[in-house]
């Protein structure tokens, strides 16, 4: 049965977090997805039960290409724990995130349509929680220095830079981008020690 095939459930995704980031999500059809999957006709019907299972399962599937793999994940846990330590792994992440820009414009259009749609809204605000609790999680885990409000005003910042940097790229230089990375850390760091965070 088709349905079994993982490749070609995620394949599917893929399509669809495309057709999210260029068309929105009125333009997430199951033609939409399988015209851009170049599958035949009626493919992504036959993994999707309808429409909402479609949107709700782009989100877990950006969320899984967007996951660093085991090795990134370690690496994350060793050497210094210090102020610039946090800086370095938050520039790989918003170099991480820039990277997969459809998935993080999928993201987006479904924040959208979950302004209109309860049911969406309850799962992605699960599964963006959930993201935030591992964050928080692995940060402390880590010994990095700040806390989970730290991890939380980053996630923030960092993601409105994000979408800058996709939208409207020239509104800031690389240099000008790495420089507001670099004094996000520091501000919110220095905060912190000082009691303002």
């Amino acid at each position: 049965m088709a349905r079994s095939n993982p490749e070609r459930r995620a394949a599917l995704l893929d399509a669809a977090i495309e057709v999210l980031a260029e068309e929105g999500a009125r333009g997430l059809t199951f033609r939409a997805v399988d015209q851009r999957a170049a599958v035949p006709a009626g493919t992504a019907s036959n993994y999707f039960a309808n429409r909402h299972a479609l949107l709700t399962q782009c989100a877990a599937r950006v969320y899984e290409r967007l996951e660093p793999d085991a090795d990134t994940l370690a690496r994350s846990l060793t050497g210094p724990r210090d102020a610039a330590r946090v800086t370095e792994l938050m520039h790989q992440l918003v170099d991480r995130v820039a990277d997969f820009p459809t998935g993080f414009l999928a993201l987006l259009e479904l924040r959208l349509a979950a302004l209109r749609r309860p049911e969406l809204r309850e799962v992605l605000t699960a599964r963006i929680a959930a993201d935030l609790r591992f964050n928080v999680d692995h940060h402390l885990a880590a010994g990095l220095p700040g806390d989970a409000t730290t991890v939380h005003l980053l996630y923030l910042a960092l993601n409105w830079l994000i979408l800058e940097r996709l939208a409207l790229p020239d509104l800031f230089t690389p240099d000008r981008r790495t420089a507001l990375v670099d004094q996000l850390v520091a501000r919110l760091l220095a905060g912190e020690q000082t009691g303002g965070g």
